[in-house]
């Protein structure tokens, strides 16, 4: 018993020790292996620190050269601007000194006028001290004062010119009698020709004008393609040249123009510019116009009191607004006529509804697209017809230019106060006669004073040259010709802005060598 007993003391004994020792030795590997993945994962660690190093020089690299070129870039600008403050400040410079020689060259003229003033002045006294004495030796011959001659020749003078009148003014009545008949018919058929003997001057640009010349090249794109996308889009010509800080929107169509002009403004404004942006502006823009066009005539025939007209002729009254006759614009025509039309019926006792509507609608075949070959008042009387006007407002529409024969009342009062409104004084542009008429008046106005050789009209009657004989005219006296023709201009002429009156004299010597 005592035997097994030491055995199994034994036993336990080396069982407890084999598991310590196994202890021991796992405990040792685990140690091991821990350091073994403690150095594995710090020189994993050294590995990744050293890319995220790496990483982070790479970004500072890449963030400090974006920074230099943007500082490079703002610098650029700064340098431009310099520049631009420079030939500026240059130009600025240049004009000072330029107003500075015009105004010591003026205050040398005025010293000139001065001089010649007095000369005048004393030359008035010489005058009058001649005049009372040529005036005493008058009176002493005569035996009359002068104030008593004065009235004698007076009463002589009134009694023969009232008897001369009274038999001119009794031949004129009896002559007047007798072709009165004649004249009136004759008044009648001028004024009636009058109407039609102008010729259409039509604006056919608009100038868009940017804040710099470098928006230009944002707005040719490359190789033209923004200006091609923009000419396809709306149908209007644009050109990009040299002209500092504007573009020039060409077209016959003035719709046309303002549709470009309003996407052209909203593309520079929002600053992208592209083909299919520009299709989308362009676009956009057309139907906003268009509404526009409707809101234009719904108001004018709110303001006119004009009821139940059709949408389509709301449109084609609304469209008005963009187009001109004669340099006149149609809107403002066509209500004017209207305002007329509805005064001169409602003096007449006819009906002023009929009469203004008929008005308004007069000229609605300018702005139609339908049979462009057709005159505009048939045109418009069709249009009229179509959308269900009565009768004598299409009759009125139709024969304001004499087209067809007028058939109501209403008719003749629609042309005469179309004529009224058009030759109003300001209404339309000047004409190509009238304005050659001025010039050639400018000229024949020089040729009047003595001494002058040759007048010339230059710079659209902006500018007179007058060139004056040497031997006949002196510098004083070229000087007098010069400020008596600018106050005679002045007081005797129509003419828009100023004159300027450059008189020449010079002399030249010319010999012969034989």
């Amino acid at each position: 018993m005592e035997d097994i007993t030491t055995l199994l003391v034994i036993g336990i004994g080396g069982f407890v020790l084999g598991g310590l020792i196994v202890w021991l030795l796992y405990n040792t590997a685990l140690k091991r292996r821990s350091k073994k993945i403690i150095s594995e994962a710090e020189a994993e660690a050294e590995v990744i620190k050293k890319d995220k190093i790496l990483q982070a020089k790479e970004k500072f690299l890449s963030l400090k050269a974006e920074h230099e070129k943007e500082i490079n870039a703002r610098n650029a600008k700064v340098a431009s601007a310099e520049n631009r403050i420079k030939q500026k400040e240059t130009s600025l410079n240049q004009k000072f000194e330029e107003v500075q020689r015009k105004a010591k060259d003026l205050q040398i003229q005025k010293e000139n006028v001065d001089k010649q003033l007095e000369i005048i002045d004393r030359r008035n006294e010489d005058v009058e001290k001649l005049h009372k004495q040529q005036v005493e030796k008058l009176e002493a011959i005569s035996g009359m004062s002068a104030v008593e001659a004065k009235e004698a020749l007076k009463e002589s003078i009134k009694a023969e010119a009232q008897t001369e009148a009274l038999s001119y003014v009794n031949e004129i009545m009896d002559e007047a009698k007798i072709n009165a008949n004649k004249e009136a018919k004759k008044i009648i058929l001028q004024t009636i020709q009058r109407v039609a003997t102008e010729t259409a001057i039509e604006n056919s640009v608009t100038i868009f004008h940017i804040d710099s010349d470098e928006i230009k090249g944002r707005i040719i794109g490359r190789e033209g393609r923004n200006i091609r996308a923009l000419e396809a889009a709306t149908g209007v010509e644009v050109i990009v040249d040299d002209t500092p800080e504007a573009i020039v929107l060409s077209a016959f169509d003035p719709m046309r123009r303002e549709i470009a002009r309003l996407a052209l403004h909203q593309l520079v404004t929002d600053g992208r510019i592209h083909p299919a942006r520009i299709e989308e502006v362009v676009n956009k823009v057309r139907k906003q116009v268009e509404e526009e066009v409707i809101e234009t005539g719904k108001r004018t025939t709110i303001d006119l009191g004009i009821h139940g007209l059709h949408p389509e002729l709301i449109k084609l009254v609304g469209k008005m607004k963009y187009r001109s006759s004669y340099g006149q614009n149609l809107l403002q025509h066509a209500r004017e006529t209207a305002n007329l039309c509805a005064v001169m019926a409602s003096e007449l006792g006819l009906n002023t509804k009929k009469a203004k509507r008929a008005g308004l609608l007069h000229d609605i075949g300018k702005v139609s697209d339908e049979e462009p070959e057709l005159p505009h008042a048939i045109l418009g009387m069709k249009l009229a017809e179509k959308y269900k006007e009565k009768p004598e407002i299409c009759n009125a529409i139709g024969a304001h230019h004499d087209e067809v024969e007028m058939n109501t009342l209403i008719a003749p009062i629609v042309q005469v106060c179309d004529a009224i409104s058009g030759a109003r004084p300001g209404a339309r542009r000047e004409i190509i006669e009238a304005y050659i008429k001025r010039l050639n008046d400018l000229e024949n106005m020089a040729l009047s004073y003595p001494g002058v050789i040759k007048t010339y009209a230059i710079q659209a009657g902006r500018e007179l040259r007058v060139i004056v004989g040497s031997e006949k005219i002196s510098d004083a006296e070229a000087e007098a010709i010069s400020t008596d023709l600018a106050r005679k201009i002045q007081t005797e002429m129509t003419y828009p802005g100023q004159v300027k009156i450059t008189v020449i004299r010079e002399t030249r010597a010319v010999s012969f060598a034989k």
